[in-house]
């Protein structure tokens, strides 16, 4: 599935923080359009577990393909060359079962021409893409091309996180009629090209403190607009063969979607934005981060509703509103605190008591360095971290005093039906991407700097091969 045109400014410019965490993140944020088979086998395997319920160590020898899929004919025939390599309607076959499986789509007859054409799709750029590898190996004259052994470790790890074995997982993939060889051939290709792309190109991009304090100020000024917790997938013309395909292609999906695909693992497996290793997670946006025509769509949405193809200069999105929230952005508050526990009905001269002990604490305190330490060494009092919180899900007397008190001040006793209690606010920072620190942020933007360099590639690539289509069907 293609990406948006790398001339195109991304939809959105936004952070992931979960993703920006770790180069992990990083890199899955220039994933191609076949996003991670790894991730989508190892996150889904709840469809296949679901067909080999008690999974037995040996699949049958012949398994029960989805019937929509018509099964492969007698002799192969060519159906794509892309140069010196050929493409078989088995090849586009069994691709399509594994976007089926792991998709989690029940198509219909009329749903296969737009499946073979993605299936055919993925398949010319994996060849384009281990056609350029091997090209490199013979170049520099060193290995780039991933190993048996590196393919059946990221097999094994999947069987893994699926809890089966490797022989269960694999049976799985047979009982819906997905050769070994489809697999294993799909995850050479991606995690070669992948590994290759960020070796080659990571370390020399340099991210200047302009682009950051850029995103900084960019973030800082969408703070207090209307934000959307989104799901998306992204279609694009120039890959669909145009907006019509593209269109057709959006339909079905979202019809699809209507009768129970599970959202992820449509976006992991059809959608090219760069949230499509996320499973379409867009997170919380901004009504200024979104295209003018999503938000125009977006803002006649309920929260829990999936919206029809919204076409855009070069492509097609679709939109799943998971929640949306008024302007303003939240304050995240981190607290520590030392209480005393007394009950709602204590006599008042327990509550003085407690009181007074605690003000003599509170002269011993300073800041939030050493304030366990210090407040746990008095009798009857207990410290600890309360850890970051939303100041609007505060209680209103402990909201009222962390909101209002600097960082590293201590506050006056505050009683609640539980205790009397001293509060200490060791930070305090917006919701949104100004709360990044510095290294998420450049993370941020080398990914994606890292996904247009990918696109470009592969364009290119695709330019300059001689790739025959031929008339023939898959499913002929």
């Amino acid at each position: 599935m293609p990406a948006p045109k790398p001339t195109r400014p991304p939809p959105r410019q936004r952070a992931r923080s979960e993703k920006d965490e770790s180069k992990a993140g990083m890199r899955s944020l220039f994933l191609n359009a076949r996003t991670s088979v790894r991730t989508v086998l190892g996150l889904s395997l709840a469809l296949l577990i679901a067909a080999t319920a008690g999974a037995q160590d040996t699949a049958p020898a012949s398994a029960a393909p989805d019937p929509a899929i018509p099964a492969s004919a007698l002799t192969e025939s060519v159906v794509a060359s892309v140069n010196d390599d050929v493409i078989t309607n088995y090849d586009i076959l069994q691709r399509m079962r594994l976007l089926v499986v792991t998709a989690g789509i029940q198509p219909t007859r009329n749903d296969l021409p737009e499946l073979q054409r993605y299936a055919l799709s993925g398949l010319i750029d994996e060849h384009l893409e281990l056609q350029e590898l091997r090209r490199e190996e013979k170049e520099q004259k060193s290995n780039i091309i991933a190993t048996d052994s590196v393919v059946d470790d990221v097999v094994a790890d999947m069987a893994k996180d699926s809890h089966m074995t490797t022989e269960q997982f694999m049976a799985s993939l047979a009982q819906q009629g997905i050769g070994a060889d489809t697999l294993r051939s799909q995850l050479k290709a991606q995690e070669s090209w992948q590994d290759w792309i960020r070796g080659r190109y990571g370390s020399r991009l340099r991210i200047g403190e302009d682009q950051i304090k850029a995103f900084q100020a960019r973030m800082a000024a969408e703070a207090n607009k209307p934000k959307y917790q989104l799901s998306e997938v992204y279609i694009d013309f120039d890959k669909a063969g145009g907006q019509t395909q593209a269109n057709d292609e959006a339909t079905q999906l979202i019809a699809q979607l209507h009768q129970g695909a599970p959202f992820q693992n449509v976006a992991r497996q059809f959608s090219n934005a760069s949230t499509a290793a996320n499973g379409g997670d867009a997170g919380w946006v901004t009504a200024g981060e979104l295209d003018p025509e999503v938000r125009a769509a977006v803002d006649q949405m309920r929260p829990g509703s999936l919206s029809a193809p919204i076409p855009t200069k070069d492509g097609i999105w679709i939109v799943y509103l998971r929640d949306r929230q008024a302007g303003g952005s939240a304050v995240l508050i981190n607290l520590k605190q030392a209480a005393i526990a007394l009950g709602a009905d204590a006599p008042q001269d327990q509550v003085d008591a407690a009181k007074a002990k605690l003000e003599a604490l509170r002269g011993q305190l300073h800041g939030c360095e050493n304030f366990e330490a210090v407040a746990g060494k008095v009798d009857g009092v207990l410290a600890g971290d309360l850890g970051e919180a939303d100041a609007k899900d505060l209680a209103p007397a402990f909201r009222d005093a962390a909101t209002s008190l600097p960082v590293g001040q201590v506050s006056e006793p505050i009683r609640s039906d539980q205790g009397l209690h001293l509060l200490v606010v060791c930070s305090k920072r917006s919701s949104t991407a100004q709360g990044l620190n510095h290294d998420q942020i450049e993370n941020q933007l080398i990914g994606e700097q890292l996904q247009m360099i990918n696109k470009r590639y592969l364009r290119d690539l695709r330019n300059s091969a001689s790739i025959e289509v031929r008339e023939s069907q898959a499913g002929s």
